[in-house]
C-alpha cells in the first residue's frame, strides 16, 4: 500500500468526527488524494488494518518534541533533504504560516474561478498568484487566461525574486475583496525560473510552444534558462530503473506506444530494458506495426505520461532528474 492508501485506512478506522477533524488540517492536494484513496478502498483485510495501525503506533512512539517550532532546525532539515533551490520556496510557505490564509484559500478553488478573480489584475499580481499555487494548478489557471498575456505572466514568474511591498498591497486588496480577509502577508521569496518551468511542464504542448516562442523573442536568455529547467519526456532516461518500473505500472500500452514513437533511443532502451522479456518483445512489435502518427498525438501521450510521473514524484514514489526512487 502507498502512503495515501495507508492514511485512508487509518482515517476510516477512526470514525467520521475524528477523521473530519484531522482532514481540516490538510491541504487541498492531500484531501483530494485521501478522498480518491478512500473511494477506491475495497476488501481490506484485518491484517492490512492491523499493519496500518501498528505502523502508526510505531511512528508515534518514535516521535519527540525536539526541534518543533525551531526555524533554524526546519530550515536546516529542509535544505539537507531537498537542496537549497527546492527547499527555499517550501520553507517560505511553512514559515509564513497563518499569514498566507488568503492565498491558501485560492488552492481550494477551481482554475476557472481563480482565472476570473485575477483576469483584470496587473500581470505582476497574476504572476505572484501563479507562483504561489502548485505547478499543476497554476498551469490550469494560466490556460484559462487570455493567450496574449500568458508569455508575459510566465516571464514575470521566472524573474520573481521577492514580492515587493507595492505588489503585496495590491495582492492584499484582492484577498480582502474576494475573501473579506484582513491579514497582512509578509514578503517572501517565491517564483523564479524553476517555478516558471514547473508551470510550463503542465501546459498542453500547443500552449507551451506558443508561450516559449514569445518568451524567446522577448528575452532569449531567460527562455533558455526556463527551457533547461523543464522536465521533458526525454529526461525520463535519467530516472533510475526502479522508478521506471513503477511508472510503467501506471501507463497503458497504447499511450506508451504513441509516446515512444517520438522518443529518442535512450528513452526507448531504458523502457524496454525495464520490461520483462515477453513484454519488451510485444512492445517492439507494437512499435514496428504502428504506422505514421500525428505529432500532436505523440506529444499528448508524452504529456500524459509526464503528468503521471510528476504525480508519482509528488507522492514520493519516484525521483525525477536522476535521483534514486524511494520505494
Amino acid at each position: 500500500m502507498n502512503g495515501a492508501e495507508r492514511a485512508a485506512i487509518f482515517l476510516m478506522t477512526l470514525g467520521e468526527d475524528e477523521a473530519a477533524a484531522i482532514m481540516q488540517h490538510l491541504g487541498p492536494r492531500e484531501v483530494q488524494q485521501l478522498g480518491v484513496a478512500m473511494s477506491n478502498l475495497s476488501n481490506i483485510s484485518k491484517e492490512q488494518v492491523n499493519s496500518v495501525l501498528d505502523g502508526f503506533v510505531s511512528t508515534v512512539e518514535e516521535q519527540t518534541a525536539l526541534g518543533i517550532g525551531n526555524t533554524d532546525y526546519i530550515r536546516s532539515v529542509m535544505v539537507k533533504a531537498l537542496g537549497e533551490d527546492k527547499a527555499g520556496g517550501i520553507i517560505d510557505r511553512i514559515l509564513m504560516g497563518g499569514n498566507t490564509r488568503g492565498l491558501e484559500q485560492l488552492k481550494w478553488l477551481d482554475p476557472k474561478t481563480i482565472a476570473e478573480m485575477i483576469r483584470l489584475e496587473h500581470p505582476q499580481i497574476m504572476a505572484i498568484v501563479l507562483a504561489y499555487l502548485d505547478s499543476d494548478q497554476a498551469a490550469q489557471v494560466l490556460a484559462e487566461l487570455p493567450e496574449r498575456i500568458r508569455h508575459d505572466i510566465v516571464m514575470r514568474v521566472a524573474t520573481l525574486e521577492s514580492i515587493q511591498p507595492a505588489a503585496l498591497q495590491e495582492l492584499d486588496e484582492i484577498m480582502e475583496r474576494q475573501f473579506s480577509g484582513k491579514q497582512r502577508i509578509k514578503s517572501s521569496s517565491i517564483g523564479g525560473a524553476q517555478s516558471a518551468a514547473n508551470i510550463m511542464n503542465y501546459l498542453e504542448s500547443s500552449a507551451e510552444s506558443s508561450i516559449m516562442e514569445h518568451i524567446q523573442e522577448s528575452d532569449s536568455e531567460l527562455g533558455d534558462r526556463i527551457q533547461d529547467l523543464m522536465f521533458v519526456f526525454d529526461d525520463l532516461g535519467d530516472v533510475d530503473d526502479r522508478g521506471i518500473q513503477l511508472l510503467l505500472r501506471e501507463i497503458n500500452t497504447d499511450t506508451l506506444v504513441l509516446a515512444l514513437k517520438g522518443a529518442d533511443d535512450r528513452v526507448k532502451d531504458k523502457i524496454l530494458r525495464n520490461l520483462s522479456r515477453r513484454a519488451s518483445e510485444m512492445l517492439k512489435d507494437d512499435l514496428d506495426a504502428k504506422g505514421p502518427v500525428r505529432v500532436s498525438e505523440v506529444e499528448a501521450s508524452q504529456k500524459e505520461i509526464l503528468a503521471v510521473a510528476r504525480r508519482m514524484a509528488d507522492d514520493g514514489q519516484i525521483m525525477l532528474g536522476g535521483g534514486e526512487s524511494l520505494v
